[in-house]
């Protein structure tokens, strides 16, 4: 490594920067009570401030007299020493508030198809109705909408804040909250012979005996399903695709089954497009779950209330 890249190692003498405020402020001031006054605190704290600095440099830095406090000559060239130092502290200080008040105000999130699609944008517009009630601007929003697998990657490596994934277990790794589940539902189209059977039923290993129209590896869906056929002798895939809108497109067109989460589906079960049919014997309950990086709790700010939008939207 070269001596440019060397990052200086401070001694044991050098003082805080509030010290170094309060004895700019008293040579400003002209007092030991002023300069306390000027930066809100009493002026038994201004002296023990003082008195560290003092040892710390090793010489008297202030004169007190009847008629108020004199810088020494030493605590004249610290103070001058001390306004560069503090210049710069400002600086960092003013940078620092500024990446705060961008975390508060631009939220990134990634989020599994479903979710993103169904779900999330009626969280996100929730937060900024309470956001605007609360005399708040509202955050800025950033969403990136993908695979489970993912969203797990983009959270991992610091490029979304937060993020939501489907399947049958939380991501190891990472702090996760529980904010919903998600039944999946065996769908055809109205023609298929599923359709057309004593109320609509099949056993799961008729199901995994039958190619399906599925979605991509690393999805949750796609994982909830392997995950519930585990063990069952499994045809291979009709045909895989990357997102929900083709797959059931792709049902509807006369491919195959699929499975899909409910929300996904409800329209077009509805409107007779699709065809439910019930699977005996298998458990197709999905986790809905929100992940980030580090602590118990998601960040603070917009991050946190977009959580617990989710988990009330959940509940009621």
């Amino acid at each position: 490594m070269s001596q440019d890249n060397l990052v200086p190692v401070l001694g044991p003498h050098v003082p805080e920067l509030r010290a170094l405020e309060l004895l700019v402020e008293v040579d400003r001031l002209g007092s030991l009570s002023a300069g306390a006054e000027s930066l809100g605190i009493t002026q038994q704290a201004a002296s023990s401030r003082v008195r560290t600095m003092e040892a710390l440099v090793g010489v008297p830095l202030l004169v007190r007299s009847r008629r108020g406090s004199a810088l020494t000559p030493t605590g004249q060239l610290v103070v001058q020493w001390a306004g560069r130092v503090l210049e710069e502290a400002a600086q960092l200080d003013a940078g620092i508030a500024a990446l705060r008040s961008d975390r508060r105000g631009h939220l990134r999130i990634a989020a599994s198809l479903t979710i993103a699609e169904h779900l999330l944008p009626g969280w996100l517009v929730a937060v900024r109705a309470d956001q605007v009630r609360a005399g708040q601007a509202p955050t800025e929003f950033t969403m990136t909408a993908t695979n489970s697998e993912r969203v797990v990657e983009l959270v991992v490596g610091g490029e979304v804040e937060l993020g939501f994934v489907e399947g049958p277990d939380a991501p190891t790794g990472l702090s996760h909250r529980l904010v919903g589940t998600d039944e999946l539902v065996v769908v055809v189209a109205p023609e298929h012979a599923w359709a057309h059977r004593p109320r609509r039923r099949v056993s799961a290993s008729s199901l995994a005996a039958t190619p399906l129209v599925v979605r991509e590896a690393g999805s949750g869906t796609r994982t909830v399903l392997e995950r519930a056929l585990d063990g069952l002798p499994a045809a291979p895939p009709a045909l895989e695709l990357s997102s929900t809108t083709a797959v059931r497109a792709a049902v509807v067109a006369g491919a195959g089954p699929a499975v899909l989460g409910a929300h996904a589906v409800r329209d077009d079960l509805a409107t007779g497009r699709l065809v439910a049919v019930t699977v005996t014997g298998l458990d197709l309950t999905r986790r809905l779950n929100v992940v980030w990086r580090d602590g118990p709790q998601p960040p603070a700010g917009p991050a946190r209330a977009l959580v617990a939008r989710a988990v009330i939207a959940q509940v009621s």
